[in-house]
């Protein structure tokens, strides 16, 4: 595994930011954070190759603007678009946040393309669940590397050496302002910090479910009873997607040696059948269309 020390060695002039917030992908995670961006007044533009993810993106926003409560102030605009535009669009933002899939190759295409259309004080982020924005990067040619971070969900943010520690204060600053709990991760770590607990949580369940230790609905039970929260392991991982979950396995088997196999072929067999959670209708559980999205 390599490790990118934050020891930042390069200091741009940061101001108190104007203009819009991208986000590029309207699934699960683009959706919510263009709702949480857009809290406050700001606006904020949605952009994806697939018209349905993005109107099915904006009634989700819609969806949660009518569900809050206590909400007070102006809600900004979000407005939908194609990559065809990105250009016009970046003119005016001060971030651009990918949560395009956990793909290598993909984000990276992203990241260089953001980097050379993006105005040089526009903040680039990665919402990467697993590869750090250091390993994303590593042996690609970019204009200004330092306004590059990694930022998952706005709720941890991570840096590599040479991002700009001014932006991650501003981008902490911002994050806080639009109802965010940030936290810093202060070294380069694969998964971040939640997402390292979270992984092997996900690791342990499904190699009991491999093994025939118990079945998906006694682990959420069990769970749920135990530590009180709203959703068990399965639940959760249906709404991530079982596909993304083994992009994920796939890159910590990678990055770390000895972790067990059976939990990538019990997902894969799963994916095989169709069963990607509640984007297809199925998964560890059942769901009716109205769920999915």
């Amino acid at each position: 595994m390599k490790v990118y020390p934050i020891n930042n060695l390069y200091t741009m002039t940061v101001h108190t930011p104007q203009g819009s917030v991208v986000v590029i992908g309207a699934g699960t995670q683009g959706r919510r954070l263009a709702y949480m961006w857009s809290s406050r007044g700001g606006s904020v533009f949605l952009v994806d190759l697939n018209q349905k993810q993005l109107k099915d993106g904006l009634e989700y926003v819609e969806q949660l603007r009518t569900e809050a409560t206590g909400h007070s102030g102006t809600w900004g605009d979000v407005q939908i678009s194609t990559p065809d535009s990105l250009e016009s669009i970046l003119h005016s933002a001060w971030l651009v946040v990918e949560c395009v899939p956990e793909n290598l190759a993909l984000k990276q295409k992203i990241l260089s393309q953001l980097d050379s259309l993006a105005p040089s004080h526009t903040i680039i982020a990665s919402n990467s669940s697993s590869y750090g924005i250091g390993e994303v990067i590593e042996g690609m040619d970019l204009r200004c590397s330092s306004r590059l971070l990694s930022a998952h969900c706005s709720i941890e943010i991570m840096g590599h050496n040479d991002t700009d520690p001014a932006l991650i204060d501003l981008l902490f600053d911002q994050c806080e302002k639009h109802g965010f709990s940030p936290f810093r991760v202060r070294q380069s770590s694969i998964g971040y910090i939640y997402n390292r607990i979270w992984a092997a949580i996900k690791r342990e369940t499904l190699l009991a479910l491999s093994e025939g230790v118990c079945n998906p609905e006694e682990i959420d039970a069990i769970f749920k009873d135990v530590l009180k929260t709203p959703k068990g392991p399965c639940e959760q991982m249906d709404v991530v997607g079982l596909d993304v979950v083994h992009d994920i396995e796939k890159h910590y088997a990678e990055a770390r040696s000895g972790l067990p196999s059976e939990p990538r072929e019990y997902l894969q067999k799963m994916i095989q059948d169709g069963k990607l959670g509640v984007k297809s209708g199925s998964g560890f559980y059942k769901y009716k269309t109205d769920q999915q999205g």
